[in-house]
């Protein structure tokens, strides 16, 4: 071993006795921050991780160990200094072990010099050090890897060229063969064998933060073939091959590097189903599977079955995520001990199998474009998980599984959060195992199903659509013992049941052709006593897809099957219908507000929208969602008083102004004061002001500029104070509907104080920074004349604002002193209240509260105005929203999982000229290490001793 040192000691020492190694260096540290500040447009991003630095570094590590390791061995052949180290005292073993370990030193300084990176990350964001020390560990296996296949390169030629070139190719062929470029061409198994193979496909896995077993041994057997490939090609210059005696021992050679290289093959196939010999690295563990999973798994009473359904020949961006999802299902089927059976096919190359599950299931396959350099395509392929339990399936789709980022020089498409998706459906399908005899049974009325079709004025390709809904609810029927009515009415000439189902379900004609001269009616109303849903019918449904239509719409109907979120928001003033009109060509109906928010919530429950004007909550509703509810009624107030004192849930959506987008701009006005009046009274104010903070989120502001007498108008992301970025230190930990969140952006907020009475708990949920101030003008938009540095006058002393809060307890009713408007005055008129003793003045101690300062945290506004110009929409917000109704109906567990769902944290809003200002900085930092380490040498030639005389010091 003290040989194996010495001779590491002495090459390492060699690397910096010319200017070679500097330069090379240099060349390596300046390309990888080119990459990571330039290519990859880190600061664009505003995502703080270092993925950029790890995408790559497997190609600029092959540059680097083709240029360490190209004089090696190929400088002693040429100078003829290899004959006598054969003839030395040292193994030959000793010298590639020690050659070996000095590339290795090298290398590791050269990652060394690229820690600043991941350090200037680390200042300005909030950044996982899991998935940077898996990197750098795999960047260092990689590399060492690379040196082993560069010195046996390196002994079969004495030209230093000869021997760079081999290497880069040799390097090259070994990471493109797991690269979506190769893999492209071959269908998933071929596809995924080439990632098995490849030295960058494997580095993606220890990239993300997890060490798995597999990828070492890979990494450290390749290297290991390769160091004894090299000593067999220095061995063969010891043997006279022409000798009697030298035969045989070139034979027991030739079979030792034979039986290593088999016994590497041999351990990495061994290795292959080994899945859970990994260490998730990342925080919070983000790609293991979590204790709600495994619990969910363990209650199965029945076999479950999930089956993957991906084509061969798929988007290219889609292709890397396949073997992701048959990992994760594979622990899945480990994590079930026998209950759960996953299997995989491509539908494509299965004509039947196709047809079964277009037919059975309703899954078809997916248009997308492709194109390289030489055709562009549209492929069909399948991007499909399948999860059945019993006579119970769901479908998750491709738009169900990713999720997609773009940026100004990238487009990132990745899982949304594959465990929570998969959990999720599991205990969806397996709660809702009951057959559909029994769900007619707890029919608290019959179901009605009427199909509005005009058979004879269809277009040919419905024409077959109402025999299929037919048959299928004729089906049903007959399962439902009376339960459930099947009926068909033709519109056609009935100008009274046509102005009937406009006025009342919304159905109108749809128009055959462009001008609207032929119209038809196709649509599929089910009503269960005052519950009815409109099924939209589609050319393409299947049998299938009809049958689970119905069936869901008939569990809704269907009592405690499903949870459902009321939500109350004011529907904005129409245009005037014209009598003139045809119904066809009306103005179509005013939208109200949160129709995103509302699709959100729809994946996992019942969304209502709510007209209280009748002064009650539908008891149905089991979280009340209340946003821009605008001037409430007397009648609509007390609907919510008492839902609330029922002990009720309420999310409430308080900012104090609203926000309208105009033609000039933005502009503020004052909420209608009905709804701050209940929260007064709840124990909640809502400060009239809007938080400015100098911790914000950009935002694109049109901005009007005079130019020569002209004014015109631009968009500019900007820095924008009333964007109020909260970030992990302003959230409550103890919340865990607040767990995993990166950050949430609080536009126009109002801050809230708590006066809570006796009994009420009360906890803060969102606060803002220290920085922060009040803003009680109307005027929300940037003005550069005046404050040319940011738009708005700088802020007063700073100080952290409340923006959400949660309370629990006695709530006093806001009615308790004042009449009903329900129930009538009766003898309470005089006291000031309801005599009645109908009207509840003290809540149920389960009611909850929760009340955030922004009414435009998850509007339809907010998606537009951002949306607009950089095509991201604050998906956290969102995930609040969700995240809180999970916690008011106490669906907790499913928390967890998606706490763990990969939001990337985001920078922290810099001051401008900042992010220049650290890339300088590295690029300088990095010169003055390269200028330090090329004075070294000087000393070292000092020190230089001969190798000879090395090799005898180890042996004496």
């Amino acid at each position: 071993m003290s040989s194996i040192g010495i001779v590491a000691r002495k090459e390492f020492r060699s690397y910096f006795q010319s200017p070679v190694a500097v330069i090379f260096l240099g060349i390596f540290l300046f390309s990888t921050l080119f990459s990571f500040f330039g290519s990859s447009a880190f600061f664009a991003r505003n995502i703080a991780d270092v993925r950029p630095l790890f995408e790559w570094l497997p190609l600029l590590l092959i540059f680097l160990v083709a240029a360490i390791t190209m004089r090696q061995w190929s400088e002693e052949r040429k100078m003829g200094t290899l004959e006598v180290l054969l003839t030395l005292p040292v193994t030959t073993r000793d010298m590639v072990l020690g050659k070996f370990l000095a590339g290795v030193a090298l290398v590791a300084l050269a990652l060394a010099f690229t820690l600043p990176i991941p350090i200037m990350v680390s200042l300005i964001g909030d950044l996982d050090w899991g998935p940077v020390v898996g990197g750098y560990l795999g960047a260092l296996l990689l590399g060492s890897t690379y040196l082993a296949i560069g010195l046996c390169v390196s002994a079969r030629t004495d030209n230093q060229v000869v021997s760079l070139m081999l290497t880069l190719v040799i390097g090259g062929a070994i990471y493109l063969l797991g690269s979506d470029v190769v893999t492209a061409f071959f269908g998933n198994r071929g596809a995924d064998l080439l990632r098995a193979l490849g030295t960058g496909s494997r580095f993606t896995s220890i990239e993300r933060g997890v060490l798995d077993l597999r990828d070492l041994v890979y990494y450290v057997g390749l290297a290991a073939f390769f160091l004894t490939l090299n000593w067999y090609f220095l061995e063969l210059d010891r043997v006279d091959v022409h000798s009697k005696g030298g035969r045989p021992r070139a034979r027991a050679l030739a079979l030792l590097v034979l039986l290593a290289g088999v016994n590497v093959i041999a351990c990495n196939v061994w290795l292959t189903p080994v899945k859970r010999a990994r260490a998730d690295l990342t925080r919070g563990g983000e790609y293991s599977v979590s204790a709600v999973t495994r619990q969910t798994l363990a209650a199965l009473e029945e076999p479950l079955e999930i089956q993957g359904f991906f084509s061969a020949r798929t988007h290219p961006l889609l292709a890397p995520l396949v073997p992701q999802i048959r990992d994760l299902l594979a622990e899945y089927e480990v994590q079930g001990d026998g209950k759960v059976r996953v299997s995989f096919a491509d539908p494509n190359a299965d004509e039947e199998l196709e047809q079964e599950l277009s037919e059975q299931y309703g899954i078809r396959s997916v248009p997308f474009q492709v194109a390289d350099r030489h055709e562009q395509a549209v492929v069909n392929s399948y991007f499909h998980v399948l999860v059945r339990y019993a006579d119970q399936y769901e479908t998750l789709s491709f738009a169900q599984l990713i999720e997609v980022r773009a940026d100004q020089s990238d487009i990132d498409v990745r899982l949304r959060n594959l465990e929570y998706d998969l959990t999720r459906t599991i205990k969806r399908v397996s709660q809702e195992f009951q057959s559909m005899e029994s769900i007619f049974a707890r029919l608290p009325e019959p179901a009605t199903v009427t199909l509005y079709a005009t058979p004879g004025q269809m277009p040919e390709e419905f024409a077959e659509l109402p025999g299929r809904i037919r048959g299928v609810a004729d089906t049903l029927a007959a399962r439902s013992d009376g339960k459930l009515v099947f009926a068909e009415v033709d519109p056609a000439g009935n100008a009274q049941l046509q102005e009937e189902l406009d006025g009342r379900y919304g159905i109108r004609p749809l128009a055959v052709d462009l001008f609207g001269r032929q119209t038809f009616y196709l649509d599929l109303v089910v009503e269960s006593g005052d519950k009815v849903q409109r099924i939209l019918p589609r050319s393409e449904l299947s049998e299938a897809d009809i049958e689970q239509a119905l069936e869901a719409a008939v569990r809704r109907a269907t009592p405690g099957q499903l949870k459902t979120i009321g939500l109350l928001t004011e529907t904005p003033a129409g245009p005037p219908r014209n009598p003139q009109l045809p119904p066809q060509f009306q103005p179509p109906a005013p939208q109200p507000d949160y129709q995103v928010l509302q699709r959100f919530l729809e994946e996992d429950y019942e969304v209502e929208r709510l007209d209280l004007s009748s002064g009650i909550v539908p008891d149905i509703v089991d979280v009340l969602v209340v946003g821009k509810a605008g001037a409430l009624s007397e009648h609509e107030q007390f609907a919510l008083d008492q839902y609330l004192m029922r002990g009720g849930r309420v999310i409430a959506l308080a900012g104090r102004y609203a926000v309208d987008s105009q033609r000039g701009g933005l502009a503020v006005s004052e909420a209608a004061p009905a709804l701050f009046s209940l929260l007064e009274a709840w124990g909640v104010e809502v400060e009239p002001a809007l938080v400015m903070d100098s911790q914000n989120a950009p935002f694109p502001i049109p901005v009007t500029e005079e130019r020569g007498g002209f004014r015109m108008q631009r968009i500019q992301l900007i820095p924008y104070p009333f964007f109020v970025d909260i970030r992990s230190d302003g959230f409550n930990e103890e919340v865990p509907a607040l767990s995993g969140l990166p950050s949430v952006t609080a536009p126009w907020s109002s801050p809230l104080r708590v006066n809570a009475a006796e009994g009420i708990e009360s906890k803060v949920l969102l606060a803002s920074s220290d920085e922060s101030w009040l803003n009680t003008s109307a005027d929300i938009q940037p003005d550069f004349r005046r404050y040319p540095d940011g738009g708005f006058a700088p802020g007063a002393a700073g100080e952290s604002r409340t923006l959400g809060v949660a309370l629990g307890g006695r709530f006093p009713s806001a009615f308790a002193e004042r009449p009903s408007p329900l129930f009538g005055e009766g003898g309470g008129a005089e006291a000031g209240g309801d005599a009645t003793g109908r009207t509840l003045k003290e809540s149920l101690p389960d009611a909850q509260l929760v009340v955030l300062g922004s009414s435009e945290m998850v509007s339809d506004l907010l998606l537009q105005l951002a949306g607009s110009f950089t095509g991201e929409v604050h998906r956290s917000n969102y995930q609040l929203v969700q995240n809180l109704v999970d916690w008011a109906v106490e669906d907790t567990d499913l928390l967890t999982i998606r706490s763990s769902g990969a939001f990337a944290h985001t920078l922290r809003p810099m001051e401008p000229g900042e992010a220049r200002t650290w890339e300088i900085a590295n690029y300088a930092f990095v010169t003055l290490l390269l200028l330090v380490i090329s004075i070294v040498p000087r000393r070292l030639r000092r020190n230089a001793k001969p190798i000879v005389t090395l090799a005898g010091e180890g042996r004496s």
